[in-house]
């Protein structure tokens, strides 16, 4: 991945974190969004250029307005000659996914509606900007992060499971048609992981101990087991793979 770019929406915590850092360990130039704290991406970008010595940058991008993907794709043109790999991850959460994040009976259009502009609205505008610019170097790969939320019942997540189940299917039609681009276009679905975003859910031991009581393995995920099927999914070894679901749960989903 030598002389590569990476472009990750939500790169300063959690699983975009990792993301970033396995990548540029890998010699991948890397470029992340951020929603509003400089201070920390600027901090991430010192360590991993010192770290790694690869190139790397960041700019805010409010996810609830996707269009505005456009402005920071012009930003990215400013500092990079190529982009190769897109990784949708940015999520939303907090007073935003109000109405989105209850039960059944709760659910509230606003708070739906927020969850798919986050969700789809947003892997939609940023993979179609990537695509414009993959197309120049004569490929990539584009990821849409979902979980496993649209496969097994979480409390509470009817919102962001419906919405997941969206994007998965979005993930393959953009496949269909990015194909003879050679770009491939895939989604890497992961079980609970433990990040400051599951942190923030006021059931958040409840799922935990549900989560390790389920999976054969006997323990939460953490962020870094969602980086190796990323960087599969990016790589020559995955070349003939597109509009596909790698599901990365721990074994969750089969219990």
């Amino acid at each position: 991945m030598t002389g590569k770019t990476l472009f990750v929406s939500g790169g300063t915590r959690g699983i975009g974190k990792a993301i970033v850092y396995a990548f540029a360990e890998k010699g991948c130039n890397v470029a992340f969004t951020y929603a509003s704290n400089a201070d920390v991406a600027n901090e991430i970008i010192a360590d991993v250029e010192s770290k790694y010595g690869v190139k790397a940058r960041a700019y805010a991008l409010n996810i609830l307005e996707p269009e505005t993907y456009k402005d920071v794709y012009a930003e990215f043109d400013a500092d990079f000659d190529r982009l190769d790999f897109f990784i949708s991850n940015a999520i939303i959460s907090g007073r935003a996914v109000v109405g989105g994040f209850a039960p059944f009976m709760r659910l509230k259009p606003k708070g739906l509606n927020n969850i798919w502009t986050a969700t789809v609205d947003a892997f939609v505008v940023g993979a179609q900007e990537a695509a414009k610019r993959m197309e120049k170097v004569g490929g990539g790969s584009i990821i849409s992060m979902s979980s496993t939320g649209n496969l097994v019942y979480t409390p509470n997540y009817a919102g962001h499971g419906a919405n997941k189940a969206a994007v998965e299917a979005m993930v393959r039609y953009a496949a269909a048609e990015l194909g003879e681009k050679g770009i491939r276009v895939n989604a890497v679905s992961g079980g609970p992981i433990d990040t400051d975003a599951l942190k923030a859910f006021p059931n958040y031991e409840e799922v935990k101990s549900e989560v390790v009581k389920r999976s054969p393995l006997s323990r939460m995920g953490e962020a870094e087991d969602l980086t190796g099927a990323c960087l599969f999914l990016c790589s020559n070894n995955s070349s003939w793979l597109t509009g596909q679901t790698i599901v990365v749960d721990g074994g969750t989903t089969f219990q």
